[in-house]
């Protein structure tokens, strides 16, 4: 599993010119299912995510999880993340076929909201805009 958190001051996804899901600040993750992952990956990239401290404490440094911050997690699937592009077309035969990575995407929201998270989501499948005001910029790859 392989997800792209940014820490963000707001986020949010529009779909057909609605805006379905809307965060403060947290975290924007876009969320990417190989073939190979099952519920444990689910499971651990959750904590990574919820763990991940990159809030600043007092002195400036990362140091702070996104549960003290107060933070809101926005999680949208992106299949594209396990693009190969050794050619100039990307293939896309690493992601996980919906069948698979709708459950495990789902998992992973739920096991963020059992957390205490607020957690919005875009819609599995469907051509979303995803609008965000990056801070910092701080983006990190996490891969399970």
């Amino acid at each position: 599993m392989r997800a792209v958190v940014t820490r963000v001051l707001s986020a949010s996804v529009t779909i057909d010119g609605e805006e379905v899901a809307s965060i403060g600040k947290g975290f924007l993750v876009l969320l990417g299912v190989h073939t190979e992952d099952g519920e444990e990956q689910a499971k651990k990239i959750a904590d990574k995510i919820c763990g991940l401290r990159i809030f600043e404490d007092e002195n400036g440094k990362m140091n702070i999880a996104p549960g003290d911050a107060g933070a809101e997690l926005l999680i949208v699937s992106q299949f594209t993340l396990y693009a190969d592009c050794s050619s100039r077309r990307p293939g896309f035969t690493n992601a996980a076929r919906p069948e698979i990575s709708e459950p495990l995407y789902e998992l992973v929201v739920s096991e963020c909201r059992s957390r205490g998270f607020k957690v919005g989501t875009g819609r599995f499948g469907a051509d979303m805009k995803v609008a965000s005001v990056n801070d910092g910029p701080v983006t990190i790859i996490l891969e399970i």
